[in-house]
């Protein structure tokens, strides 16, 4: 019974584990943006040949040249387009990064400067610490404000509140309105480095002159709105660009399958040892069932010589072998269900230490216990007890009344 509780247990708690490491990764993976859709060129388009005139010259050639690509970088105008041709996108944003300077204690260190546009901080899930993020004001009236990480912020004031001071950028001026962090660090692989400064785009385009994005951000309003969206933004982008421009345009279904995957595959390994338990206290019940069967002989010599048929011998000894391992089954689904309400039990009763220690998020430590995985966990515990104590039950049915009765 021990072993069957031990396996019931682990059938529960493996789906159990699997289900909260699986909404766990796609948590995370929602806290870099949910639903989003991000576009950026990779290739231009071959460039359009210039005009065959007297007053063309070499410059202009140069000049068509380096013109060409950037007719082909993503533009405001086309994030216009997409909230437009884009009827699934709820918001749309744009991104654009340079290397800047910083000065830090006398000392120059480099950062990296974005310019975004309003619905960046929607679309990324960004948490604000403290102040504020850019507004609509900020965008239309270029105002000279920015943001800093986390990270930055302690360096640059680190015994203060940085919200209504002045940073310098390089030979720019900025008054800082907000400290902010991502909500999963996503290690430099977005615009979003460890130090950075977030500022309007429309600032960023009056400095450098140009308008173009790195980085288009569509946001769909539902999971499953994602890859018609994809789908939408890439023909946007190819109806507005010239023909053999190469965009890429991806989301993040692709990572939120991979992690599936990867918990299915965990899953099955994990069952499988669950089963093996289970496969190892059959084998223990059928060997308790046989030794039960070589005591109770003479037992068996009385019921049978008082008119015991043989199918009741051997429905007596498998109801007995299906007891076993039900109670075991019932006793470890139990333990399996117990666990998890004790583990959200004890988190609610440690809840303000987790917030003010770790910052955990109480949403992301929920353990959803499967049912289905109840019933399937009791159904094969039963089964592995009627299964292996068929050959005892087999043998004793078998066993001659005169034989029995002899025994001993």
């Amino acid at each position: 019974m021990l072993g069957v509780v031990i396996g019931s247990a682990c059938i529960v708690l493996v789906v159990t584990v699997a289900l909260t490491g699986k909404k766990y990764i796609i948590a995370q993976i929602e806290g870099v943006g949910s639903n989003i859709v991000y576009a950026q060129v990779v290739r231009a388009g071959p460039g359009q040949a210039a005009p065959l005139a007297d007053e063309v010259t070499l410059a202009d050639l140069d000049a068509v040249r380096k013109a060409a690509p950037l007719a082909d970088e993503v533009t405001l105008a086309d994030l216009e387009a997409v909230r437009k041709a884009a009827p699934l996108a709820v918001a749309v944003a744009g991104t654009r990064e340079t290397p800047m300077t910083v000065v830090v204690e006398g000392i120059e260190r480099p950062i990296n400067l974005v310019g975004v546009t309003e619905e960046f901080q929607s679309i990324r899930n960004l948490q604000i610490l403290n102040g504020r993020f850019l507004d609509a004001d900020d965008m239309i009236s270029r105002s000279k404000v920015c943001l800093l990480t986390q990270q930055l912020a302690e360096r640059i004031f680190p015994y203060e509140n940085p919200v209504g001071h002045a940073v310098r950028v390089g030979e720019l001026r900025f008054t800082v309105i907000g400290v902010f962090r991502e909500r999963v660090s996503t290690f430099g692989q977005s615009e979003i480095k460890r130090e950075s400064v977030v500022i309007p785009f429309p600032l960023l385009k009056y400095y450098t002159g140009e308008e173009f994005v790195r980085v288009l951000y569509a946001q769909a309003g539902q999971p499953e709105d994602v890859p018609a969206l994809t789908r939408q933004v890439a023909e946007v982008l190819r109806s507005r660009h010239r023909t053999g421009a190469l965009y890429q345009v991806e989301n993040l279904s692709s990572i939120l399958e991979a992690a599936g995957k990867i918990s299915f595959a965990l899953t099955i390994i994990l069952l499988l040892v669950a089963f093996i338990a289970l496969i190892i206290s059959g084998i223990g019940i059928m060997n308790i069932q046989l030794v039960t069967v070589t005591q109770r002989t003479r037992e068996i010599g009385i019921r049978k010589a008082i008119g015991a048929r043989k199918r009741e011998i051997l429905y007596q000894f498998l109801i007995e072998a299906f007891v076993i391992s039900g109670v075991g089954a019932v006793a470890g689904i139990v333990i399996a269900v117990s666990i998890p309400a004790l583990l959200r039990w004890g988190i609610s009763l440690a809840q303000i230490i987790l917030d003010v220690k770790l910052g955990l998020d109480p949403a992301t430590l929920s353990f959803p216990v499967s049912w289905i995985s109840v019933v399937v966990a009791f159904f094969v515990s039963c089964m592995t007890g009627v299964i292996f104590g068929y050959l005892p039950a087999n043998r004793a049915a078998k066993l001659q009344p005169t034989e029995s009765l002899r025994y001993e």
